[in-house]
């Protein structure tokens, strides 16, 4: 492997970790309803294991409630145990048709505490971007020590060091966002 291919790997990885960051985000509320809050839950469909997506239609009727109506009104409380199992602190509401879900306005504490949460996400694809940055300078290292030009191995570490950074700096974006739309109220 050439060290090309490697930092095509890198940037690969990289990515995989800000869209992977992107996704755990999405799932923090910031006080409205959405049905990507619901992503992950998944649903015991005949004994396998589906997602709440594919077993019923996710809506939001206003702002602050959720509604959820299952494709067969059999599965209306595996979906009920769903989301009491997934821990997002919702109660549902089945009244024999739909399921709906109120989401309590946020307390400034509570916005205090999803903040923090949203900075340790950032923090772990930090280190994870930490990691790849690692490998891929012990590779240029050890192409160095193997007959690579030193200079040219040089300019590869500051081109390795440049992308991380760049891609540490979309972290600090993404999470400024959030943190603006979780204490807007």
């Amino acid at each position: 492997m050439d060290i090309e291919n490697l930092l095509n790997i890198g940037r690969s990885e990289s990515d995989k970790t800000l869209e992977h960051l992107r996704s755990e985000l999405v799932k923090i509320r910031a006080g409205k309803a959405s049905p990507s809050m619901l992503e992950g839950i998944m649903v015991d469909y005949y004994g396998t294991p589906s997602p709440l997506s594919q077993v019923s239609n996710i809506g939001t009727p206003d702002s602050r409630t959720l509604s959820i109506q299952p494709w067969e009104k059999s599965l209306l409380g595996e979906i009920e145990q769903a989301i009491f199992k997934a821990n997002l602190g919702l109660t549902p509401m089945n009244d024999g048709e739909f399921i709906r879900i109120g989401i309590p306005p946020l307390t400034e504490e509570r916005r205090k505490e999803m903040v923090k949460q949203s900075k340790a996400l950032a923090e772990e694809a930090k280190v994870s971007l930490r990691n790849t940055r690692q490998k891929l300078m012990e590779f240029v290292k050890k192409e160095v020590k193997d007959g690579y030009p030193e200079d040219a191995g040089k300019k590869k570490e500051g081109e390795i060091q440049g992308m991380i950074n760049g891609y540490g700096t979309k972290i600090d974006e993404l999470i400024a966002l959030k943190e603006k739309d979780i204490m807007t109220v």
